[in-house]
């Protein structure tokens, strides 16, 4: 039985490994890229206090809430399967209060939150987060979605069709997410970008899974810690293959991506962020699994790391 098995379980791995666009059509150029490092925007502020008041700064949460104030209050859409999988949470990033996301196999997936924005040329994502010593592989992280508006039905374009590729004219996104290898490196993996856009390649089972964007010799991801993440996105000009994307950890470069050509028109943006912990059995087995989220950016340029200037 073992060697029937076998055979079809690695055809299996096969046909739904995603497909990999780092190659010569879509190079890491991080050891030319001109992108800042390290500091930006938000070094000019304690534990981002203040920061949602600075020009370029589209959206910021610190989670700080008063104890009987909404999670999502800040957010337009929650996920929160039986308000058992979303809390307030004190020792965060920035020494406040921080969100925290409870999966537990067989009740629920994860969940998270959503914030549609007025969008812009370059959009700049950052959030810290933090996974527990015992969390297991994450299906799905931090969504960038492009919908063709911001009202009515518009606003959800960007949403759904997995396995599907995309309309250049309807929607494109890109995550910024743990990646497992099948479970060949530790959970909850490596960091890589898990993106669809209209001319993504075409996966081994004939479907379009989303191409993956990951650097070569980057470390594991270490649990129990929090992590400075952050990633930009350049929108293309329709008919152009000059947009980008990139992503820091904890205000290292790790990875620059440029010649995508995400849209082909220019009202379609880059205007709603997931921030989620999306949790199946698939490869995951530890029953409960645990993720922290806290301090959470969208800006028009780097933001960096939160400024540590002194106690408040």
């Amino acid at each position: 039985m073992t060697t029937r098995i076998l055979p079809l379980f690695i055809l299996w791995l096969v046909l739904t490994l995603p497909v990999s666009a780092g190659d010569d059509a879509f190079p890491n150029v991080i050891g030319e890229s001109t992108l800042p490092s390290g500091a930006g925007l938000a070094a000019a502020y304690d534990g981002d206090v203040g920061i949602s008041g600075q020009a370029d700064v589209l959206f910021a949460d610190r989670f700080d809430r008063k104890d009987g104030e909404a999670i999502g209050g800040e957010w337009d859409e929650t996920r929160n399967d039986k308000q058992a999988v979303l809390s307030l949470d004190d020792e965060g990033a920035d020494g406040s209060k921080c969100l925290k996301v409870t999966a537990t196999l067989g009740k629920n997936t994860g969940g998270g939150m959503t914030k549609w924005f007025h969008s812009a040329d370059t959009v700049f994502v950052r959030f810290y987060t933090k996974f527990d010593p015992e969390c297991d592989y994450v299906h799905h992280f931090c969504t960038l979605r492009a919908n063709c508006g911001l009202q009515g039905a518009n606003k959800w374009s960007g949403f759904g069709g997995a396995g599907e590729v995309p309309d250049g004219a309807r929607r494109f996104s890109t995550a910024l997410e743990p990646w497992g290898n099948w479970a060949r490196w530790s959970p909850p993996g490596r960091w890589n970008f898990y993106s669809y856009w209209h001319g993504m390649k075409v996966s081994p089972d004939g479907k379009y899974w989303g191409n993956s964007f990951l650097p070569e010799g980057q470390p594991e991801i270490k649990r129990g810690e929090w992590i400075c993440a952050e990633f930009m996105l350049k929108h293309n000009t329709p008919g152009k293959a000059d947009g980008e994307q990139a992503y820091w950890i904890d205000g290292q470069l790790r990875g620059h991506w440029r010649g995508i050509e995400w849209r082909t028109d220019e009202k379609l943006q880059a205007n709603a962020l997931t921030l989620e912990s999306y949790i199946t059995d698939r490869w995951t087995k530890h029953p409960e699994n645990v993720v922290w989220f806290d301090n959470v950016v969208i800006a028009r340029s780097y933001i960096g790391p939160i400024g540590r200037q002194g106690s408040r």
